[in-house]
């Protein structure tokens, strides 16, 4: 089958690679020319893992081209796929400028028959608005479908191959038909249903992910009042099947490209309706609550952040990926900053991103060693393996106080302790 997709950030970049090692001819656009020159180079832009590699298997085999118009392949591809950013206005809701200006230029060039589909995250009643812009311009047949994506940054590639679901919504048989046979060779449950539908299960699952990431960590801050454990009750309660075991670690909150902005939406598009989506505007709170209530802890601790040097590990939002946006971790190095810290931080991956949002505000180490090296504190906030897998033996008199904060609860409390460390972690 070919394809042609709009957008080669994370979602289009990843789907576009993920099509075409399945054996479908794909044509990734972005009106981007110095993003499509690195990729038409052999490097990708951002760090995912597996990605650059299965991009230059596609190219050498011919499956995966990138232009920076849609123009000459428009009528030459049986599905359209939209994979632009939506990323959201101040009042949450999300801003489909860029959706829109993809809509209108398929229907300034559109000639044959196409299904017209979403895979960005979108408001309900996106479709519809796409094919009211495109049957503005061209009065053939065409069809709009809904068929989001469920892919979590650094597991992109193994979520697109192994799927627990796909979902797409059509008004058509024809396009229904087509998105069948264009997942296939995917061995996983297909649902199909309504443009409407499909649109809301996208939103309505990151909100319920954010709602379990969210109560845990209640959870958390009860259990350090009380003297309990909040992993040995996320385990308890993850064994119950009803409930599982997935999206109940305690920490910091969820943060990212998607689960910030997908909650605020939701909540807007209900407020928009009508409706007061309670639970929602209370998982936005929680969330928000999680990381100062962190970093109060950490500034009583240590007195204040004046004058003193912190390290810290972690930069991206989470594990396996260079994404800063929406990351905890430099929301609380930004407010250091500006209590007169000195930050001394390394990341996997994340560091080049990071210099370009702080700049020279804070000391890139070329190691975990060496950020936590004559430091007031060490913070721990992002879950690598690296982190996890590392000798807390060697930081031995390195940390000035002795002190480690985990936000993400990557070690055992007892055998931190028993190494002469003051260790603080989230409800244990």
């Amino acid at each position: 089958m070919n394809i042609l997709i709009v957008g080669t950030g994370y979602v289009g970049l990843v789907s576009g690679a993920c099509f075409s090692n399945l054996g479908h001819n794909v044509i990734c656009v972005d009106n981007n020319q110095e993003k499509i020159q690195t990729l038409n180079n052999g490097q990708i832009p951002f760090f995912e893992p597996g990605l650059n590699e299965l991009v230059v298997k596609s190219k050498e085999a011919g499956r995966l081209q990138f232009k920076t118009t849609i123009v000459e392949d428009l009528n030459k591809v049986d599905i359209v796929f939209i994979a632009v950013g939506t990323p959201p206005k101040d009042n949450g809701q999300a801003d489909l400028k860029y959706i829109l200006q993809v809509a209108k230029e398929i229907g300034d060039n559109l000639q044959q028959y196409v299904v017209v589909t979403t895979k960005s995250t979108v408001p309900v009643g996106t479709s519809k608005k796409i094919q009211q812009i495109i049957s503005k311009k061209y009065s053939g047949e065409f069809d709009v479908a809904s068929c989001p994506e469920f892919l979590k940054e650094g597991s992109a590639i193994d979520d697109f191959s192994n799927p627990d679901r796909i979902v797409y919504g059509t008004e058509s048989e024809r396009a229904a038909d087509l998105l069948e046979s264009l997942h296939e060779k995917l061995d996983c449950p297909q649902v199909s249903t309504t443009i409407e539908t499909s649109e809301m299960i996208k939103y309505a699952s990151n909100a319920f992910l954010a709602t379990k990431i969210s109560f845990i960590n209640e959870i958390a801050n009860v259990c350090e009042y009380t003297g309990a454990n909040v992993e040995q009750v996320a385990k308890g309660m993850g064994l119950d099947s009803r409930i599982g075991e997935k999206f109940l670690k305690a920490g910091l909150g969820y943060g990212g490209s998607c689960f910030p902005k997908d909650v605020r939406a939701l909540h807007h598009i209900a407020g928009q309706n009508g409706y007061p989506f309670q639970l929602l505007k209370s998982v936005i709170e929680v969330n928000n609550y999680q990381r100062w209530a962190f970093y109060k802890k950490i500034k009583k601790e240590l007195g204040g952040f004046e004058g003193k040097t912190i390290g810290v590990w972690g930069l991206s939002f989470k594990a396996n990926t260079d994404d800063i946006r929406e990351s905890i971790s430099i929301d609380l190095i930004e407010k250091m900053l500006e209590d007169g810290a000195i930050i001394k931080a390394y990341d996997a991956e994340g560091m080049k991103n990071t210099q370009e949002k702080l700049g020279d505000q804070i000391q890139y180490c070329f190691s975990p060693a060496f950020a936590a090296e004559e430091v007031d504190a060490l913070l721990i906030m992002t879950e690598w393996d690296e982190f996890r897998n590392f000798d807390l033996t060697k930081l031995n008199g390195k940390i000035k106080s002795n002190t480690i904060f985990d936000g993400r609860n990557l070690f055992d409390p007892e055998e931190v302790r028993s190494l002469g460390f003051k260790y603080i972690s989230v409800g244990r």
